[in-house]
């Protein structure tokens, strides 16, 4: 390991984005007198009957959630997306607009509200993998979607307003700043190497190492080179696919065994149900070659220091570009030494 990388501040590329983040390892050592977050150790009941997810309770619109036993979507009763809205642009010299349309939609994970994906088993996660891919398949499918994409915010610190088990999909008609830059990233390394440039990355972190947290036989999960967030993570394919829908046979379970890991991994880093936002970035369902994309998820937890200190992107990250002080290879240890 290249010992300067723990000592010395430097910066390290994020070859999806084509943007840089600070790495000041110097800077784990120092006094902490900020903000602490209140700890999360609620203990939850399997059923809330003022929670709008629940099986069989009534959501805000009026609606009546079925007696769900395993995986429930319904659209979002307050969307940010709509199939709808009036189509127009703006092109006043600096001032420029258009419209978007879109469908969005809330995926309940599991009918037990007090659970989360760190408290299912891989076989009940991969149910929420095989409802994934058939909404990516099915939004795909819609003339007016070009771009799918699957998250899930946990916790309040994350911004998450009700605590029952769910992610959400968010399907539009054209690709997220975030899509664009990966999308153009992963294009210009095809096209110039005829290969992933995932799939060459994953390569040499597989000979290294010292990022690798848990493998199986078809999914990797690391910490990568370039994370910002303190215990940010990535579970990768092996093989190269784009897409979710190109899991075939045991992958949805073996995927499910890594969200698994990694989710149980989380919460025995600080003893607390851990925050994060997580997502899955893959091909737009655009109709054209993407070839070049390798799909991942991401998991981008807030904690810095335990349970109460968050990482807060402020600042020189606002104003500058991200900045982390942990290293990726120390944050690996921590985990790893949890599974």
């Amino acid at each position: 390991m290249n010992t300067d990388l723990q000592d010395y501040s430097h910066k390290r590329f994020n070859i999806l984005t084509g943007e840089w983040v600070l790495v000041s390892p110097h800077r784990a050592k120092r006094p902490w007198q900020g903000q602490n977050e209140a700890v999360s150790n609620e203990v939850r009941p399997s059923y809330d009957e003022s929670c709008y997810l629940c099986a069989g309770n009534t959501r805000i619109n009026g609606e009546v959630n079925p007696k769900y036993e395993n995986v429930f979507v319904f659209t979002n009763d307050f969307a940010a997306l709509q199939t709808d809205s009036k189509t127009f642009t703006v092109d006043d010299g600096l001032l420029k607009a258009q419209s978007e349309q879109g469908i969005c939609k809330v995926i309940c994970f599991s009918p037990d509200h007090s659970k989360s994906l760190a408290d299912m088993a891989p076989a009940e996660i991969e149910q929420v993998v095989l409802e994934w891919q058939k909404q990516y398949k099915e939004l795909g499918d819609n003339d007016l979607i070009n771009y799918v994409q699957i998250f899930e915010n946990k916790g309040a610190v994350m911004g998450c307003s009700n605590p029952h088990p769910h992610g959400q999909i968010w399907s539009q008609t054209t690709l997220p700043n975030e899509v664009e830059k990966k999308d153009t990233q992963q294009r210009n390394y095809y096209n110039e190497h005829k290969k992933s440039i995932l799939g060459t990355y994953l390569a040499q972190e597989l000979e290294k190492q010292e990022r690798i947290i848990f493998e199986n036989d078809a999914f990797v999960v690391l910490i990568p080179f370039w994370a910002v967030w303190p215990f940010e993570t990535m579970i990768v394919p092996k093989k190269h696919q784009t897409n979710i829908s190109e899991m075939k046979d045991n992958e949805t379970l073996l995927f499910a065994e890594a969200i698994s890991v990694i989710t149980k991994a989380y919460d025995k880093l600080f003893n607390t149900s851990f925050p994060y936002s997580s997502g899955i970035h893959q091909s737009p369902t655009n109709g054209e070659d993407n070839s070049h994309w390798h799909w991942h998820m991401s998991f981008y937890p807030p904690l810095l220091r335990s349970a109460t200190v968050k990482k807060f992107m402020v600042g020189y990250e606002m104003f500058g570009s991200p900045q982390r002080d942990i290293t990726a290879e120390s944050a690996v240890k921590m985990l790893r030494n949890l599974l």
